[in-house]
């Protein structure tokens, strides 16, 4: 088995955490790579010496059996899942962050959740992921949310489209495509339903609407959802989950499901639902 560690620069690390990590790997006899940011970070807080053919810029070749294991934060899984681009790999999170609905693993197991890696004893769920095209520098995967948003002050108008079908107009900030894994993130946080990741469908959430009728709406999955700009002579953004690019007046944009899914470990067999208690303190009586 070969382990492909991924972190960002940003991700504030613990030596510990890192020895840890790198210790348990040494005892199983695992190979490894590690990506470049990462390895200086590693060098400098354990004092280990990371020869240069285990570094890495971009995703090197695969074996058919590796295992994609990240530390960080929810942040730096998205990252990794931009930086798979629909490679069937599997991925697991270490969490150095602060909420961590997709990094299960706060680090306190992990020489445990190694040892089960190999003895193949870790649980795994597909998650849906939106394909992104049309007016965009270059096609992408999303596997939270894409969202179209103002750029300044000016309202954006922004027209979806289900299968070829007017379904709205978004007057205001913009609008939200979630899938059911991002229903706990961007989209949450302006009023969309929480959706457990099994579900198939995407959530079409509007930001700040001048038309205070407008709701989220849920649709099937296997829709194909056009997106037409109207930023009234100016500009807008599109974001897919960590990256942003910048939109023309008229631009368009098409959402379909990926035809590759995410393979995302649950290490500790925690279902969605004990996550949504713990990360949301449901049922926690605070009176």
């Amino acid at each position: 088995m070969n382990i492909i560690l991924f972190s960002r620069r940003q991700i504030k690390h613990r030596a510990e955490q890192l020895e840890t990590i790198l210790a348990a790997i040494d005892h199983l006899g695992l190979d490894y790579c590690i990506n470049e940011d990462f390895a200086e970070d590693v060098e400098a807080l354990t004092q280990r010496v990371i020869a240069p053919e285990r570094r890495f810029s971009s995703l090197p070749d695969t074996s058919g059996d590796d295992v994609l294991v990240t530390v960080g934060g929810d942040g730096t899984l998205l990252d990794a899942v931009g930086m798979l681009q629909g490679r069937q790999i599997p991925v697991v999170g270490i969490n150095c962050g602060r909420l961590g609905y997709l990094t299960a693993d706060d680090g306190r197991g992990i020489a445990d959740l190694f040892d089960r890696l190999v003895r193949h004893e870790v649980s795994f769920e597909h998650r849906q992921m939106l394909s992104v095209s049309g007016d965009i520098e270059t096609s992408c995967l999303a596997l939270n949310e894409v969202t179209i948003h103002r750029h300044g002050a000016t309202m954006v108008s922004v027209e979806a489209l289900i299968n070829g079908n007017p379904i709205a107009t978004y007057h205001g900030d913009g609008l939200i495509i979630s899938t059911p894994t991002g229903s706990t993130a961007y989209s949450l946080s302006v009023g969309g339903p929480v959706v457990d990741p099994m579900c198939r469908c995407f959530i079409l959430s509007p930001l700040a609407p001048h038309n205070l009728t407008m709701r989220p709406v849920v649709v099937p999955d296997n829709v194909h959802i056009t997106l037409r700009l109207n930023a009234r002579g100016g500009e807008a953004f599109l974001s897919a989950d960590n990256r942003t690019f910048t939109l023309k007046d008229g631009a368009c944009i098409e959402l379909r499901p990926a035809e590759s899914q995410l393979i995302l470990a649950t290490p500790h067999n925690n279902t969605f639902y004990d996550t949504l208690r713990e990360k949301m303190m449901w049922g926690v009586d605070k009176r």
